[in-house]
């Protein structure tokens, strides 16, 4: 049975005076009745770090949760984002430099032709859509001689200018230094740039 007790403050609500009406439904551990203990946690600050620390409590299984859904699905997102970006710009060079012989050797163009990176895409995150880093290349530099990077060396000067090789050169250097974290919105960027450019063209 519980005892009737005075309603007055106790505890962590030491400084709220309470009702003073005499009360067998109260808050034991702070002294207080219903009302007043209502009171006490809306209108003190005391009151209001200890709401404040219960909620947290019971959201907080929810609050993981969500973040762990976030993570997941942006993982997700910038996978598929990359994907179709990569799809987007190789499609734009493959366009873009269509009757121009192999960057690499020279051969003539044909239908088979692919974008070829100067500095890899898997070694240089930042490069992997900078234009003027992919150009038309044929199958076999591409695939079976590694970009045939001597003699894509020597040709890609004169296919994107030398001030444009110079800071590619840079860059690649920069790119030694951090590691790119691409997300949504920058490579959303990229993809607006390529059909701003396809626009151009056209």
């Amino acid at each position: 049975m519980i005892k009737e007790k005075k309603c007055k403050g106790q505890n962590k609500a030491v400084s709220f005076k309470g009702c003073g009406k005499i009360t067998n439904v109260n808050f034991r551990k702070f002294g207080l009745c219903p009302s007043c203990y209502a009171e006490f946690l809306t209108e003190t600050e005391a009151g209001k770090i200890i709401m404040q620390k219960a909620i947290f409590k019971v959201q907080k299984p929810r609050l993981e949760f969500e973040k762990a859904s976030k993570e997941h699905t942006e993982k997700k997102g910038i996978a598929g984002a990359l994907l179709v970006t990569k799809t987007l710009v190789h499609a734009f060079i493959r366009e873009r430099d269509k009757f121009k012989p192999c960057i690499s050797c020279g051969c003539q163009w044909n239908n088979e032709f692919q974008a070829g990176h100067y500095y890899p895409a898997g070694s240089f995150e930042t490069l992997k859509f900078d234009l003027r880093n992919i150009n038309g290349q044929c199958q076999k530099c591409n695939l079976h001689l590694e970009g045939n990077f001597e003699n894509y060396t020597l040709n890609l000067p004169n296919r994107i200018g030398k001030e444009n090789f110079n800071e590619l050169v840079k860059l690649a250097e920069i790119d030694k230094q951090f590691s790119k974290v691409w997300n949504l919105e920058n490579l959303l960027e990229i993809r607006n740039q390529i059909k701003k450019l396809k626009n151009e063209t056209k």
